[in-house]
């Protein structure tokens, strides 16, 4: 993180500009009062970018740089993204895109200080149209206004507030360390000598595919379901059908072979799992929507996808009737969810959250946060206010992996949830960060029967395996995807297994391997895991709320 952070201000330093009228920008000038206006040349930058060559006019910058942020900054310089101009114009003019290009706009102004909204956007399109493609340098190039001025105050600004937000996660991430530290030591259980949860099952396993047609919505949902087969009687502790159900809901822009590695190991411990798409925000929609076949995701997206998993296990019922292959295997009295980032909100709303109207037009008009979640969460202020009864009382607990949640149930939407619920946390998640979307929301439930399980270093992608197909439609810089993901998927793995044993099938013996000590057993670094049952409202504010040590500034 403090790599992005010097990223954002050198790209703020170099996206500063001069035009010269039609030719795209000549030089580079920033306004930083008390101390006056400063420029730069294009081509300093150019020859810098391409040759590693500081000259008069950019020796003044670069003396005041370290090495390595001189490094970084020819990096960046050099850096091509390979993005279509069908692309960036349909994520530029987009709902979600004009908020950011409105957002960066209060930064980059055009030479009469208004918001460059335009210009930027004109910028991108062309630059991606360039047979040098989209280079900082070569949007500079193409800037189409005479004058552009950073507003460099309000830059600082918000590095510094992003700054001040990160030492705050930081603080709040070592009391839960902390405290999950402590409660470890008071629970004395040999690991060793238990069942190994993260190895596999001895349930074999078939998968069948689908694809459900829900034809009142227009919505045609493929499924793969992962049947456990009936093990020999002489097993011990093992299921016999019907087998109790879980339902996988991916995130945005992502498909059903996300969790495949989950959906296999909980069939292998006898649990029928369901991996659905939802086909408003999967990969293929957002493959369309780029390639300029689709229009973008719509609001309905916060309706539509508790509802697909209505209507699956409504189909799953009326299947069971009448499929040999299914008929009798599946438990609808114990049924589970899963679900990741925009998943984790399908599956808490299942679970009983409602959307809480009054929050998001809090939050979002104006929405000031940096917090990138809320771009997404406040397209539902486009919904019609009213009830929509999303609950499902066939679903009787839910694990969310990095939900996004804050504000579309905010804490009265929250605390509606009456069954079990894990919420995992990733300490280094900057889509859904971990405070305002886990931590935060996690002291709302009501539920004693409540875990939540912290993931140090890892981000909102860590969990997500890469499909086998890559098709997955958003692409992600490597350095967002956070370190080897391997150990994080056996803590997923493991905990499930623990969770959905306890509270889906009221097996007792399995909540040991959901104290922290089962935590720090499994833990392995640099993703140090952590797991508390309780955290109140008052213990988080007294962390929150504690000013930062100047040391710490």
């Amino acid at each position: 993180m403090k790599r992005f952070l010097k990223y954002l201000s050198l790209g703020l330093l170099s996206t500063v500009l001069t035009a010269t009228p039609g030719l795209g920008a000549d030089r580079i000038s920033f306004y930083y009062p008390p101390f006056g206006e400063f420029s730069l040349s294009v081509n300093s930058l150019e020859k810098f970018a391409k040759e590693g060559k500081i000259d008069e006019d950019f020796s003044f910058y670069a003396s005041r740089a370290t090495p390595e942020q001189l490094a970084q900054l020819r990096d960046l310089l050099q850096q091509r993204f390979n993005v279509t101009p069908t692309l960036v114009s349909q994520v530029t003019y987009s709902p979600v895109g004009e908020q950011v290009m409105q957002r960066l706009g209060t930064l980059l102004l055009t030479g009469s200080r208004k918001n460059g909204f335009y210009a930027i956007r004109a910028a991108l399109i062309l630059a991606a149209a360039d047979k040098d493609g989209l280079t900082v340098v070569n949007l500079l190039r193409k800037f189409p206004t005479d004058t552009v001025r950073v507003n460099f105050t309000e830059g600082l600004k918000i590095v510094d507030d992003l700054s001040q937000l990160l030492k705050k996660r930081d603080e709040v991430v070592a009391f839960i360390q902390k405290k999950s530290t402590a409660q470890a030591a008071n629970y004395n259980v040999n690991f060793a000598k238990q069942l190994d949860l993260r190895s596999p099952g001895k349930f074999r396993w078939q998968k069948k595919s689908l694809e459900l047609n829900d034809i009142s919505r227009n919505r045609r949902l493929p499924i793969d379901i992962y049947l456990p087969e009936a093990a020999p009687q002489s097993q011990e502790n093992t299921s016999s059908p019907p087998f109790p159900l879980v339902v996988i809901s991916h995130g945005i822009g992502s498909d059903r072979y996300s969790f495949v590695y989950l959906a296999k190991h909980l069939a292998s411990y006898g649990f029928a799992v369901v991996v659905l798409e939802h086909p408003g925000s999967n990969a293929e929609r957002f493959q369309q929507y780029f390639a300029g076949l689709a229009e973008p995701p719509e609001p309905r997206e916060f309706i539509n996808r508790p509802l697909d998993i209505k209507f699956l296990l409504n189909e799953l019922q009326r299947l069971d009737n009448i499929d040999p292959t299914l008929k009798g295997k599946l438990n609808f009295q114990q049924v589970g969810a899963i679900g990741q980032s925009f998943g984790g909100y399908t599956v808490l709303a299942l679970a009983g959250a409602k959307i809480n109207f009054s929050q998001l037009f809090r939050d979002c008009y104006p929405n000031n946060s940096l917090n990138l979640s809320l771009l997404l969460q406040c397209q539902a202020t486009e919904l019609t206010q009213e009830n929509y009864g999303l609950k499902d009382d066939r679903i009787k607990s839910v694990i969310a992996i990095n939900p996004v949640d804050s504000s579309v149930f905010g804490e009265s939407g929250i605390s509606q949830i009456k069954l079990p619920v894990m919420l995992v946390s990733g300490s280094q998640d900057i889509v859904a960060p971990t405070v305002p979307e886990q931590i935060r929301p996690f002291t709302w439930l009501s539920n004693s029967n409540k875990y939540l399980v912290l993931i140090e270093n890892a981000t909102h992608f860590t969990a997500i395996e890469e499909s086998p197909s890559d098709n997955g439609a958003l692409p992600v810089p490597p350095a967002l995807l956070g370190p080897n993901a391997t150990p994080a998927y056996s803590y997923l793995n493991a905990l499930s297994v623990a969770f959905l044993e306890t509270h889906l099938l009221n097996r007792s013996e399995y909540r040991s391997y959901l104290q922290p000590s089962y935590a720090q057993y499994i833990s392995k670094a640099p993703l140090n895991l952590s797991i508390l049952q309780s955290l109140t409202t008052a213990q988080f504010n007294q962390v929150w709320d504690e000013p930062i040590p100047q040391a710490a500034k």
